[in-house]
This record gives structure tokens, sequence and C-alpha cells, in this order.
């Protein structure tokens, strides 16, 4: 019998693969692999991309035919990994990452270590019963990994919404064919890749990517970014708002309850209009406490965001006191400041119109003060923005209350020249500067007993950025070069390299060059250094786990 030929299947893992779950990893964010391979394939896929590793405590097999079998052997399972766990306090096994998540094991139960189950999709259409699906979910979210195999579309679906019925996250479904579509649109978040098994995926999908890869700057960078402007955003927005509401709360208590304003009424229309609205729109646009490249380097950054540390009741509340406190300021100062004053020329100045002039200027620098102190990052339309929004207010005030606009909506407008007398007062300057060192003082003094008490993650690499800037010289600017080609090194049937760099090269499907002549070519034609490196660099590749790490329930 002569061997004519062979044939076979290339399913290599895209490049970068092994770096994107490692940094997502890093991120604190759970990965599940669901996949219509057989339970072996899927394992090798598994170590391939470092989702399983060597390291792993144990795994743990879900093979049962009926739901009583599941049910048994994610029982077995669960108290197997509840021995292994050696880290308890005060009789309780502690599990930060699970208790910070708000994943519970059962009955106050918690585990240490790594993990990893791996169910095929017979025993998983058992285990999604009513009365086992609690079960698989405890020690599911108690690994670090889960692989789910020979699942169906609808299964992988499934699985997605038992994550959202039962656990307090937010789920994210990547997949590139058909088969893929249900989970994507079951999932909080749905991604699609866009390859060669059609467009399904894509079509169904919230975001479209190229590669797995660009996984990473989608969450690490742009989704970081994303919400830390929106805190931002957010607790600017309450801040300022409060501040100017809450002024005409306290001038209740001098005018008698007569829903008399503080301000002008054409302040007050274009206070978030027009005022205040471009400043913020900037910050939230533009806005980043962290560089693109060390967000992808610290994937840690991303942790905070999970925890809602940025914005919650905590921060809000004090958002609304730095408002209250504010509006304070706004309002006492130049209150207390005009009682019983006159101005230089003998002229009595605390009437309501100028108060009102004193108060409204103040309360627009504070809060210009208070975003650029916010601002982490500064382009030129944060400048634009910011001062162009105080020189804007300054301009409509002496124009709203100038004779051009009198003559034009003499009702409309009757105070003309009051804003001119009034900023012409060094008085009222003074008032101003008081109210905003105020305001601003107290904010600037606590975040720099902050920084440098308490630093945060993000403090700590600004810091660290600043200190390497001043240490090492300035290098001029080499042009980029960008690579022709790229060599993939995941493998899917083997979590080691193998004999793959051998078949890959094509070295040994190529047709022999004739006999060289020279001494030089035939010296080099008979150098074996390459196959000899080859042999010393190649182990035996490893299908699974070692036998005393795997669990067969």
């Amino acid at each position: 019998m002569k061997l004519l030929g062979a044939t076979a299947v290339e399913d290599k893992l895209q490049e970068g693969v092994i770096e994107t779950i490692t940094s997502l990893s890093l991120a604190n964010i759970k990965i599940w692999i669901l996949t219509g391979d057989k339970q072996e394939t899927a394992i090798n896929i598994g170590y391939a991309c470092n989702v399983l590793t060597d390291a792993m405590d144990a795994l743990f097999v879900i093979t049962g035919n009926t739901a009583g079998e599941v049910r048994e052997e994610l029982r077995k399972a669960k108290e197997n990994l509840l021995g292994q766990s050696t880290s308890f306090s005060n009789g309780h096994a502690v599990y930060d990452n699970k208790q910070r998540l708000g994943l519970d094991a059962g009955a106050g139960e918690a585990v240490t270590g790594e993990y990893a189950l791996v169910i095929n999709g017979h025993s998983l259409a058992h285990a999604l019963e009513s009365d086992v699906e609690n079960d698989l979910l405890e020690l599911a979210c108690v690994c670090k990994t889960v692989v789910c195999c020979r699942v169906t579309p609808l299964q992988k679906a499934q699985v997605v919404e038992l994550v959202k019925k039962h656990r307090n996250a937010v789920t994210l479904a990547i997949g590139d064919g058909a088969n893929d579509v249900s989970m994507i649109k079951s999932a909080h978040i749905g991604i699609g890749i866009s390859g060669q098994e059609g467009l399904q995926a894509v079509l169904a999908s919230d975001y479209a990517l190229a590669q797995f890869r660009y996984l990473q700057r989608l969450l690490l960078v742009h989704g970081r970014w994303s919400y830390y402007r929106m805190c931002k955003f957010l607790c600017y927005f309450f801040y300022k708002n409060f501040a100017f509401t809450l002024v005409h709360f306290w001038f209740a208590f001098f005018c008698g309850f007569s829903a008399q304003t503080v301000y002008d009424q054409w302040f007050i229309t274009l206070f978030n209009i027009v005022y205040t609205s471009l400043p913020v729109l900037a910050m939230g646009m533009f806005d980043q406490d962290i560089n693109e490249q060390n967000s992808m380097d610290y994937p840690q950054l991303y942790e905070p965001g999970q925890l809602n540390l940025l914005f919650n009741k905590r921060r809000f509340f004090i958002c609304v006191a730095h408002g209250i406190y504010t509006s304070l300021a706004l309002f006492f100062i130049p209150y207390g400041a005009f009682y019983n004053v006159a101005a230089e020329d003998g002229q009595h100045i605390a009437d309501l119109q100028s108060f009102a002039v004193t108060v409204a200027t103040s309360l627009v620098i504070v809060v210009s003060i208070q975003i650029a102190l916010d601002t982490s990052y500064w382009t030129v339309v944060n400048h634009v923005f910011i001062w162009g929004s105080v020189a804007t207010y300054f301009s409509i005030l002496l124009a709203m209350h100038s004779d051009g606009v009198f003559g034009i909506f003499p009702r409309h407008f009757p105070f003309v020249g009051n804003a001119r007398h009034s900023l012409s007062q060094k008085f009222v300057w003074l008032v101003v500067l008081l109210t905003a060192v105020t305001s601003v003082m107290p904010v600037v003094v606590v975040r720099f007993l902050k920084m440098y008490l308490y630093p945060s993650l993000s403090d700590q690499i600004r810091r660290w950025q600043k200190a390497q800037r001043k240490k090492r010289p300035l290098r001029s600017r080499r042009p980029q070069t960008r690579r022709s080609s790229s060599r993939r090194s995941g493998y899917a049937f083997a979590h080691q390299e193998g004999y793959g760099e051998l078949i890959t090269s094509g070295k040994n499907m190529r047709a022999k060059s004739p006999a060289p002549a020279s001494g030089l070519e035939k010296k080099l034609y008979n150098n074996t250094s390459w196959i000899e490196n080859l042999c010393k660099k190649t182990t035996d590749a490893v299908s699974g786990f070692s036998h005393d790490k795997t669990v067969k329930l």
C-alpha cells in the first residue's frame, strides 16, 4: 500500500489572540469559551490561547448524560474545589475578585486558586434546566475559565442569558460565524469579527472588528475612556447645576419667598445653553487621564469601571455637597460685601441688578475654573470652548445692557449701562476674586492631598511618566516602518508549537536546488543548523492537563 498524499484543515489562531486574552484576564475580565468543537479540540484551543494553563489547580470535566448525573458531578466538583481551598478568615473562605464583583459561591463559601470547568453540549442541556442551572452557575463563577464544547447556537445564547439573569454583570459576546449570531444578540455588547465565515455575525453585532486582537484596544482604551469621560461629565453637570440653582434657594430667605430670581432672566436662559454647554462637551469628548499606550500596558486600570468607583451614590452626594458649598459662597460673599456699601463716587451700589451681575459673573468664572481643574487632557478645543465661553458671557452681558439693544427692544432690556457700571468698579472685581478663591481653593487642597497621600493607580502612572520624561534625554523620532508580513504564532490543536515552524516554512515542500558548484555554496548547502535548532527547540505537544490535575467526574 503506497501513501500518495495527505490533507489537513488549517485552523490557526489569529495574530495577537494570546496577548489579548492575557491582557483581558489581567483586567479582571472573566473569559468563557463557547464553541462547537469537540472536547479535545476545545481544550487544546484553551491551552493555545492561554485560557487554560498547567499552573491551574484543577480542571473539572462534566460529561453526565442525565440531569441527575450532571447535578452529582457539579456537586462533586464543588466539594473538590472547596476542599482544595486553603485560604480562610474567621471560618469563611476569602475570594477577593468574586466578592468585589458580587458573585456568591453559595452560603458564604468561596475559594482561592485557579480552576477551570469544561462541559460538553449534551451535559450543558441538562445543566441549563431550572433545577440545575444554579449549581452550574455557582461552580462556573468561581472558576477562572469555563469551556463549553459541542454547544449549539441556541445553547450559546442560553449561557449568556443565564449569566445576565442571575449575576450583576455586563456580558460581551464575540464571534465570527452565523452560529454566533444568537449569542451576540443575547449579550449586552455584541461584537462580530469579519472574516472568511461571512458577515452574519457582523450584521448582528453592535461593533465590528477585523481581528480578535482589536478587542483589547476597544475595551481597555476606548471603553475605559468612554466610562471615564461619562463619569466626569455627569459629576460636573450635577455640580454646576446645583451651584446655579441653590443660589435662588438662599436668596428666597431674604426676599420674603416672593419668587424673585437672583439672576437676570436672559442669564437663566443662556447659562446651560451657551455659557457652560461647550466646555463640558469638550471634556466628555477628548478627556483622558492615561494615554493610549499606558492604558494597554496597565490593564488593571480597567477595574475601577467594573466596580463603579468613578460614579456611584457616594460620588453623587460628593458632587451635591460641592455644589451646595459653591452656592453658599456665590450668594453670601457678595451679599455680605454689598451690605451697606457705597461706591467710589459716593453712590449706593447695593441694587438688585448690580448684585445679580456680580453673582452671575462669579458663577461663570467659578464653574469655568472648576472644569479647567477637572480637565486632564488639554486640546485646542478645550481652550477655545472654556475661555471662549467666558468671553462670550461678557460679550452678551455688555450687549444686553447697551444702548443699541435697548433702542431695539426697550421692554426686554431696560437696564441700560448697568453691567458697564458694575464691572467698572474695583470693588466688584475684588468680590468676584474672593468668591472664586473661596470656592475653588478647598477643591485644590483636597485633590492635592489625595493625590500624594492616597494616589490611585492612574495617579502613580502619571507621576512615573513625569519622572521618566525628566530623566531620559530627548531622542529624535525615527520613521516607523510597517511590517510587510507577519507570522502567526498560535496553534489551535496544541498548546505548544511542535513542528509548526517546519510546516509553515514550506521548506520541506520546495524543490531541491541543483548541486552547488563552488566551495562556499557547497558549505552553505550542507549546513543543517536550521534543522538541528528546530529539533532542539521542539518538545512533545501536550493536548491536555496532566493526569494528577484533571478531575473526571
